[in-house]
């Protein structure tokens, strides 16, 4: 078959080649994220242990998970009157503030049924700690299920010593052998972290909050409010502190162990929440940051805005292979691919999605066991055009999804794993 003619032909094959080169572009932006992130540069690590955190955790029927991670980090290697331990006890029914307070930690419960979800639990409790007038540098947010890594809030001090306002830090997994889905889960978050995460970093432009690891000076949050009460206020406050100017800076070596869902419908429930938000925010913010980044003529606004098109990248990307099926079609795919795109950049991307997430786990020394998940991550990837697509559709449904945590993990426990697996 020809390339179409006449007016509608026309219309169609500009809207053709408008998708390829899309998806060319971007693609290809990634691989390039990719390559920067091979490469680590030299860091500062010797600033004096100054700063004052207030480390916050959210958290909502955690009686299973909390205990270990209070332990956890009261064990940290940094002074212990340098730092406090807050948990906010959100709408619990269970043990989770009892045995918060038993281990150790400062807690306020809070009963809100209208206002439900982390970013309006986080919100409250931080006007809790202002209303407290202590002087603190920094807040430290984590989740209940996570565990961290003994240097997290020495590396997070090093970062404020350098002048950042807003840092996030390495997401591990505190289960990834547990199931196939928590293996493919943390190969998923290995690649941000090395391929795009530390690539950001190098690059000089902003990163993106992950929902837990997060350090937030108290400057910025006293100025700008937290006011992120989307299904991912992440993401929805990383891209309002940007337009205001403040980017967000990344710590490759503070590291925190994230419980990954065991089964995969539970990995669907929480994806489908991730891409409800992420379209949510890109609603809100994807243009403004667009057009901010042409104005001012810097990059990580529209990086940013990039990062917030993804969603529908996917839904894209997916319906033009999806159209490719269609027999009648084929010819003239071809013909366009021959007459626009060769054929070596499409064979470059297909070989580029394979050999990323491997050389990721390589480079940030992930034990070998962990490669065995590269056979059926592309299934877990490519779930995500469903998903996705649901969470367009129910993009403006806020009801928050609470994912149940059950991997009661002392930190010794990852340590151990970690020192057996380099031997």
């Amino acid at each position: 078959m020809e390339i179409y003619t006449g007016i509608l032909g026309q219309v169609f094959n500009i809207i053709m080649l408008s998708v390829q080169i899309l998806i060319v572009f971007i693609t290809l932006y990634y691989f390039t994220l990719a390559i920067i992130g091979m490469r680590r540069k030299p860091e500062k690590k010797d600033f004096a242990l100054i700063s004052r955190f207030a480390v916050v955790i959210a958290a909502h029927n955690e009686e299973r998970v909390i205990t270990p991670l209070i332990n956890n980090l009261k064990d940290m290697d940094y002074p212990q009157e340098l730092f406090d331990i807050y948990v906010v006890a959100d709408n619990c029914t269970d043990k989770t503030a009892f045995l918060a307070k038993k281990a150790g930690a400062y807690v306020f419960q809070r009963f809100n049924e209208k206002k439900r979800g982390k970013g309006y639990a986080l919100e409250w409790l931080f006007s809790k700690i202002f209303a407290l007038q202590k002087n603190y540098d920094a807040f430290v947010i984590f989740d209940a299920d996570n565990l961290v890594k003994r240097n997290f809030l020495s590396e997070m001090n090093n970062k404020l010593c350098e002048g950042e306002k807003i840092i996030q830090g390495y997401i591990d997994s505190k289960n990834p052998y547990d199931t196939w889905v928590t293996n493919t889960f943390s190969i998923a978050f290995w690649l941000m972290n090395r391929m795009i995460q530390l690539a950001r970093y190098n690059l000089k432009i902003s990163n993106t909050l992950a929902g837990t690891g997060m350090c937030i000076s108290y400057e910025v949050l006293k100025k700008l409010g937290w006011g992120a009460h989307s299904l991912t206020e992440d993401l929805e406050f990383t891209m309002r502190a940007l337009m205001h100017g403040i980017k967000t800076s990344w710590a490759h070596d503070a590291i925190v162990y994230d419980e990954k869902p065991l089964t995969f419908m539970q990995s669907c429930y929480q994806r489908k929440r991730w891409a409800q938000g992420q379209v949510d925010v890109a609603g809100r913010y994807l243009i403004l940051l667009l057009v901010k980044g042409i104005r001012e003529k810097k990059w990580m606004y529209i990086d940013a805005a990039i990062h917030l098109f993804q969603p529908y990248f996917t839904i894209i990307a997916a319906g033009f292979v999806f159209m490719q099926a269609f027999v009648f079609l084929q010819p003239y795919y071809i013909n366009l691919f021959i007459v626009f795109i060769p054929w070596s950049v499409w064979q470059i991307i297909s070989g580029g999605i394979t050999v990323f997430p491997a050389i990721a786990l390589y480079l940030d020394k992930i034990p070998r066991r962990a490669y065995w998940g590269l056979i059926l991550y592309p299934i877990f990837m490519y779930s995500w055009i469903p998903i996705i697509f649901i969470g367009i559709l129910h993009r403006n449904r806020k009801e928050w999804s609470h994912t149940v945590h059950t991997r009661s993990i002392e930190y010794k426990e990852i340590t151990g794993k970690e020192e057996l697996a380099v031997k």
